[in-house]
């Protein structure tokens, strides 16, 4: 019989997998390997995660739509290199704190007007809030879905206890000339 462990590293191949980098990026800086990943389809995944997951929006007003609350966000970690901004976030409802997304993302800043620049670097306001507000035209194309098994930074920070099987999608924000604004790894609480 096969341990939960055995089954996420079993993938055919890590090429299948998307580019996870703002989430190694974020692990990288804590000193931690990556948790056990494999690539899903949307049919393999669960409601509301499948609803939540599988489309071209944002995943800020996504999850304030679904949720019918404003979002807060929770910086993990942070770092600057240049114009790449990249950081671990947790995203919770302000109405009850509860945490909705795990994050990573990696911003282009050279390519968002200031306004946008400063406020990221704020560290105060969930990424799609941002560009919504400075009106930044962006398009949403997810590269792959995920599943992942909570390692203790994960269960740490969405404040779960023992095994869980999570759900995510590796997905990029495109400006209006086709350049990559973000790159981002959303996972789902369970």
């Amino acid at each position: 019989m096969k341990t939960s462990a055995q089954i996420f590293r079993e993938p055919a191949s890590e090429a299948l997998l998307p580019d996870l980098s703002p989430l190694e990026e974020i692990y990288a800086t804590r000193g931690l390997p990556l948790p056990p990943v494999a690539r899903v389809t949307p049919k393999e995944m669960p409601e509301p995660a499948r609803t939540l997951l599988v489309h071209n929006s944002d995943m800020t007003s996504t999850l304030e739509n679904f949720y019918h609350d404003r979002l807060r966000v929770r910086v993990l970690g942070s770092r600057a290199a240049g114009f790449k901004y990249f950081r671990g976030v947790a995203l919770n409802l302000e109405g009850n704190g509860r945490l909705v997304e795990f994050g990573a993302t990696k911003v282009n800043l050279n390519l968002l007007p200031a306004a946008a620049q400063d406020e990221i670097l704020r560290e105060e306001q969930p990424l799609g809030r941002i560009l919504a507000v400075c009106g930044v035209r962006f398009a949403s194309r997810p590269a792959g879905y995920l599943r992942v098994l909570a390692d203790e930074f994960i269960r740490h920070t969405m404040g779960l206890e023992g095994v869980h099987t999570l759900y995510g999608r590796r997905n990029t924000l495109w400006d209006a000339w086709d350049r990559p604004l973000a790159e981002i790894v959303e996972i789902l609480p369970p």
